[in-house]
């Protein structure tokens, strides 16, 4: 029998909603198959009947997510999203240098599916608009630990847009070759601040939880 999987510990709980710290290799909702059922919402389910998704972090990505508890909150802060009314912050280690600057610097680069490669995504001049700031924060000879604020969401935006830049996300198994994804036991992007409006109380709310992974990859392969 497989064991079941340790309770989660919010990082907030109240009776309208809930943030979650998911940890990289867990699913946010369930895939196709008896083996991808177990997902962040259901196990946040287990413990909260009540919670519903709201947004997704990719498989491979570790880090803040908000869920609602009931149909209104679910209805409150998807409207919160797609009005772009949530503030969020991401942190990857990236392959090569980049410059360390004090300003944020602007990916402008428009997305869309490459669909025979599905789920795969390319930067197309028909695409859809897509926005990314980044600011590096500490580099090693070969690799650099950036700040990311995706100004739009599209699908695997943040991981598209520092390829077309010459710098993926070490251990990407979807955009890296080999040799990248080599460098790291899994992708090293993680979602770590979310800021929005409390829908119910008007309360505003912060949450960071940095990813810890840091130090160890910035010394290069």
């Amino acid at each position: 029998m497989t064991a079941s999987p340790p309770p989660l510990i919010p990082v907030h709980e109240d009776a309208h909603l809930l943030v979650l710290d998911k940890p990289a290799g867990l699913l946010c909702v369930p895939g196709r198959g008896e083996d991808k059922q177990d997902c962040l919402s259901a196990r946040a389910q287990q413990q909260w009947p009540d919670a519903l998704i709201v947004h997704r972090l990719d498989m491979g990505t570790s880090g803040l997510v908000v869920m609602a508890r009931g149909l209104e909150m679910q209805r409150a802060l998807s409207a919160a999203f797609a009005d772009r009314e949530m503030h969020k912050r991401y942190e990857a280690i990236v392959d090569g240098v980049m410059p360390q600057r004090d300003d944020w610097s602007l990916i402008d680069a428009p997305l869309m599916a490459d669909w025979p490669r599905r789920p795969l995504q390319k930067i197309d001049p028909a695409g859809k608009p897509s926005l990314t700031r980044w600011r590096a924060l500490a580099s090693g000879p070969a690799a650099t630990h950036v700040l990311l604020e995706p100004l739009t969401g599209r699908s695997h935006q943040l991981r598209v847009h520092l390829l077309s830049i010459g710098h993926p996300i070490l251990g990407d198994a979807l955009y890296g070759d080999a040799a990248l994804q080599a460098r790291a036991p899994r992708l090293l992007l993680h979602a770590r601040e979310l800021g929005f409006v409390h829908p119910a109380t008007r309360e505003p709310l912060h949450f960071e939880r940095a990813a810890g992974f840091a130090a160890e990859f910035l010394s290069g392969p």
